[in-house]
């Protein structure tokens, strides 16, 4: 595939641009009804594979963290999910969007980022409803 193809899939498909690769497990935690399933597929589509479960009783490459403000404590389910990650795995917190219900302030993610031991390195809109930041876990 030519570095414009790559730049064009990047622009089309909201999983290539999050940085999934082919052959990475991808452990899913928090589905509910309104998760974006185009971006789930599209995250299954990149790694040939079907996203994991929270029952997955091994280390994933990158985590899926679907979280709402009514979902209970987001820095006890991002330590949960550092525990969940393959040394040097990204966590994805998808959050909804301002003025979606179950939106949670950018400060609020970023306390709890920080009360969590992880590092924020870019935030963007991975779907109609949701916000992807993601999160960096320290090495172990």
């Amino acid at each position: 595939m030519s570095a414009t193809a790559d730049h064009a899939e990047e622009r089309t498909n909201p999983a290539a641009r999050l940085g999934f690769q082919p052959g990475q497990v991808v452990q899913e935690i928090g589905y509910d009804d309104d998760v974006d399933q185009e971006l789930r597929e599209a995250i299954e589509e990149i790694t040939g594979q079907d996203l994991v479960d929270e029952d997955y009783d091994d280390v994933a490459d990158a985590v899926v963290l679907w979280f709402r403000d009514e979902d209970g404590d987001l820095t006890d389910a991002l330590v949960d999910a550092i525990g969940m990650l393959e040394d040097g795995g990204d966590i994805w917190l998808m959050t909804p969007k301002t003025g979606r219900d179950g939106y949670i302030e950018p400060s609020d993610i970023n306390e709890a980022s920080q009360t969590a031991g992880l590092s924020q390195t870019k935030s963007i809109s991975v779907a109609k409803d949701w916000t992807g930041t993601r999160m960096v876990a320290p090495k172990r």
